[in-house]
């Protein structure tokens, strides 16, 4: 199977199933199927940033995932890269709601090297435009923000993206715009989240951010979200990027509120001979709720499971009220202390053994004294002359004795 390296580093076989992801890739899993790549005339292409459009090749051009083509714009032409092709893109229409009988532009052909090198001087004008035309908007004291600027593959158009809280009547803007840049204006309100989106950036957990990486449609995120999930409501913590609530509170909150189902209402105060406590939190994936003893601030927390919780408000209903919340079996159970993957304990390294300091003096007695005489005995032995008085003693030992030592016998 061959394979290709794309300008945007993905890497893509013949028929274009994509190996690796780029900035929002879409993975055709139907690409093997050759009954997929007959079945429509449609590509998808991919302009600046997020910015995608469907367009009919009516040439029959053989177009794979990758490829760089100028197509059908109102006016002149303009220059993407195929995302998208076969049966997938129909999918995609229908889930943006394009109709194919609708009047949708055509493919004119593959880019030319005249179409690249127009295409790469309008696209650095880009970012000088946006600076001059933040000047000319302050200048006619226009509540707006220009946010990017997108210039037509060909160079004859421009397209400004803004953000405004209120109507802006920017018609003297766009001739003000036509006149300083000798091109066709096109202006284009835009929110926070997708204003994130076209400029691109990390976010705190790290990666690429999800609006620039892969999201395309924007659902509205509520507080609520972060209450289900119990996440301290800190705005500058669930605040993202573009200031809005971070998209992420909605993508476990699902799970969440299937899981609190499981547990107990938390408006109901569980009563005890030691007092009434209400609910404070809930741990869903330890199964362990905490009760306070008071209702608006945490005071003296008592952590119990859900099941102990259920087993209380039995006994209140009955008119019984236990002598504390925790049982006196979960007293007695010894506190399990947390591991790893590995099995091997993670407070291992909290109290080292301490390592033993060798002692330098002599041997000591059953008194607690010092025998310092066999310790210079030892150093006394290790003399050159004592060492010469030693090997005499091996000599008169190999005359004497018919035992020779092995390092003395004669080979």
């Amino acid at each position: 199977m061959e394979y290709r390296l794309y300008n945007d580093g993905c890497c893509m076989n013949k028929k274009g199933c994509c190996k690796h992801t780029n900035k929002l890739n879409s993975y055709d899993w139907l690409c093997d199927i050759p009954e997929s790549e007959l079945a429509t005339d449609y590509v998808e292409v991919q302009f600046k940033n997020t910015r995608k459009g469907y367009y009919l090749n009516s040439n029959k051009i053989p177009l794979e995932k990758g490829d760089v083509v100028a197509v059908e714009s109102s006016p002149g032409h303009d220059i993407g890269a195929v995302t998208m092709t076969g049966k997938l893109v129909l999918l995609q229409m229908k889930k943006n709601r394009v109709r194919p009988d609708a009047e949708i532009r055509r493919v004119y052909r593959k880019a030319k090297p005249n179409d690249l090198e127009k295409y790469e001087e309008a696209k650095a004008r880009e970012h000088d435009t946006m600076i001059r035309s933040r000047k000319i908007a302050e200048g006619l004291g226009l509540q707006m923000k220009i946010g990017d600027v997108e210039y037509q593959g060909d160079g004859n158009k421009a397209i400004f993206y803004y953000i405004a809280d209120e109507r802006v009547d920017f018609r003297q803007l766009i001739k003000d715009l036509a006149e300083a840049f000798r091109v066709r204006i096109e202006m284009k309100q835009i929110g926070a989240r997708q204003e994130a989106g076209r400029i691109g950036g990390i976010g705190p957990c790290g990666r690429e951010l999800c609006c620039s990486g892969w999201m395309t449609n924007f659902i509205s995120v509520s507080t609520g979200s972060a209450r289900i999930q119990d996440i301290s409501l800190n705005p500058q913590k669930l605040a993202g990027q573009c200031a809005k609530l971070k998209c992420c509170l909605n993508y476990e909150v699902d799970t969440y509120a299937e899981a609190q189902k499981s547990y107990p209402s938390r408006e109901i105060p569980l009563e005890t001979k030691d007092g009434v406590f209400y609910h404070f939190k809930t741990d869903v994936f330890k199964n362990q709720m905490t009760y306070s003893s008071d209702k608006n601030f945490a005071a003296n927390l008592v952590t119990i499971t859900s099941e102990r919780a259920y087993e209380i408000i039995g006994l209140n209903k009955k008119g019984i009220k236990p002598d504390q919340l925790i049982s006196s079996e979960n007293n007695n159970k010894p506190q399990k202390e947390y591991q790893d993957i590995l099995g091997e304990s993670v407070t291992r390294f909290d109290n080292p053994k301490k390592k033993k300091k060798k002692s330098n003096q002599g041997t000591r007695d059953n008194n607690g004294n010092g025998n310092k005489n066999n310790h210079q005995g030892s150093h006394e032995n290790k003399r050159p002359e004592n060492r010469k008085h030693s090997g005499n003693n091996r000599e008169n030992h190999s005359k004497n004795g018919n035992n020779q030592h092995p390092r003395d016998q004669k080979m």
